[in-house]
């Protein structure tokens, strides 16, 4: 875990939509802490802090630590509300974490050796961007690595075709082979057969 993703967290008491608006006038966050079976928490974070964290990708994968009163809280961000135009984060929701208790994440897909595959003679389409996991908070992955390498033109690589990192599954294929998501094709060139494309956008 890197500095980056500790933050500095106070409780807050002075509650209400009133409440907000002044702190964020005065540069801070508002936020709250729940899960675990404990009484949700109050809290604000220092905007600058926020916005330095939440420009990584992991930020929104990754088991964050909050310090609270001087207590290391580990949680993971559930929910982030942003102002409309403005770059300013509006609200933040963290659900704790207990390192023997599977957690629900979406973690981004990263698609790799996409060159190769295109030399081949097709386009590649992106079906999905990130995939559903069950995992242990220390097995919680960064991001899923799909190599698209060996696909073949009319090719599509399904969710079953995915290596995930050990102790990590998929939310969508514990459902059973009809959740099996299409995650990437290989489509035809211009004028060719593009069959593969036509029933990965069905599915």
């Amino acid at each position: 875990m890197t500095d980056l993703f500790t933050l500095e967290a106070e409780v807050r008491t002075d509650l209400g939509k009133g409440a907000s608006r002044r702190l964020r006038h005065a540069n801070k966050v508002p936020a709250i802490l729940y899960g675990e079976e404990k009484e949700p928490v109050s809290l604000t974070l220092a905007h600058n802090k926020v916005v330095r964290a939440q420009q990584e990708e992991a930020f929104y994968t990754q088991v964050l630590t909050l310090v609270i009163g001087g207590e290391k809280v580990e949680c993971v961000v559930k929910d982030m509300q942003r102002h409309p135009f403005k770059p300013q984060v509006m609200h933040l929701d963290f659900l704790r974490v207990d390192a023997s208790h599977p957690i629900h994440s979406n973690v981004p897909v990263h698609f790799v050796n996409e060159e190769a595959a295109t030399k081949k003679g097709g386009t590649i389409a992106h079906h999905i961007a990130e995939i559903a996991v069950t995992c242990l908070p220390g097995n919680l992955p960064e991001f899923i690595e799909v190599d698209v390498a060996d696909i073949e033109v009319g090719q599509t690589l399904h969710l079953s075709d995915v290596k995930f990192p050990e102790g990590v599954t998929s939310d969508e294929l514990a459902k059973g082979e009809s959740h099996d998501q299409a995650v990437v094709t290989l489509n035809a060139p211009k004028g060719g057969s593009d069959e593969a494309s036509e029933e990965a956008a069905a599915e």
